[in-house]
């Protein structure tokens, strides 16, 4: 066989091995993910695991963005295939209780979550029941978020229980992480309500104060949560999210990549390149 005839005769087996994978991703259904949009773990959590469920399972993913509610409830009725973004197990106890019955817990892919009143490395202050020692330097206040979060009124809670002369002020994620990198950039005390995981926490160096009287609760887990019928739908992919679980710096670095401009999908992209091993590990 002449050089030419075997080049086009490869070409060709090539080709059509090529067709068969792409009718074969094509056979595969699409699946639905919801997330909670503005939630910056919610985005960047997501978006990795559909970019590895397209690129790496064949399936097509949608994601939607949804209250944590509808989210909930979508997955219940098989409107969602699944979420990643259940904080179990007070912050959505009270979807789970109501729907664990219609719902599957895969998986924790976020260990460690939690609330409560955050401040710079530099600060004296180490604990809530400080902070009336340093409350002037404080100004007097605690940097808020959007009034009628759940942070927001257990921050509320801890002005009570330890009689803090401060005042919580209301404003929103972005206001309040602007107030911290300004605070920061001129070494100020500032103390802001806020929760891990956040972006905020791979760009600077932060901690949690100390809460003796447990106001903010104890450390949640962020987990994957299917409809049952995901087993039988896409069995690869139900595997996967029970495998998938990442830490602190991981999540922080696709979650800064996004905070400073990156769009979520490429984000994603980028850090599966970056991290093959670890990716290899969820689909083992």
């Amino acid at each position: 066989m002449s050089l030419f005839k075997q080049f086009f005769t490869c070409l060709g087996a090539a080709t059509f091995a090529l067709g068969m994978s792409a009718s074969m991703a094509a056979d595969k259904p699409e699946l639905k993910i919801g997330f909670v949009n503005g939630w910056d773990d919610s985005v960047a959590t997501t978006n990795v695991a559909a970019q590895i469920i397209q690129e790496k399972l064949g399936y097509p993913v949608k994601l939607q963005p949804v209250e944590a509610a509808i989210m909930w409830q979508g997955v219940s009725r098989g409107d969602l295939d699944a979420t990643l973004s259940a904080w179990l197990p007070a912050t959505h106890g009270e979807y789970y209780a109501r729907l664990k019955d219609k719902v599957e817990v895969l998986g924790t892919n976020y260990d460690g979550a939690k609330i409560g009143l955050v401040v710079p490395g530099y600060v004296k202050a180490k604990s809530i029941d400080e902070l009336n020692e340093y409350s002037s330097e404080f100004g007097g206040q605690i940097t808020g978020i959007d009034a009628g979060a759940g942070v927001m009124r257990r921050a509320e809670d801890a002005i009570k229980q330890y009689d803090l002369n401060l005042r919580l002020m209301p404003s929103s994620g972005p206001a309040m992480t602007v107030a911290l990198t300004r605070a920061i950039n001129a070494e100020k005390p500032i103390v802001v309500t806020s929760w891990i995981p956040h972006w905020m926490f791979a760009k600077w160096n932060l901690r949690f104060l100390e809460d003796p009287k447990n106001v903010f609760g104890d450390a949640e887990h962020v987990d994957s949560v299917a409809n049952p019928g995901l087993n039988k739908k896409a069995p690869e992919v139900a595997a996967f999210l029970k495998k998938f679980s990442w830490n602190a710096e991981e999540i922080g670095s696709v979650m800064l990549a996004i905070t400073e401009g990156a769009q979520p999908e490429q984000a994603a992209k980028d850090w599966i390149a970056k991290n093959p091993e670890r990716v290899e590990e969820w689909l083992k």
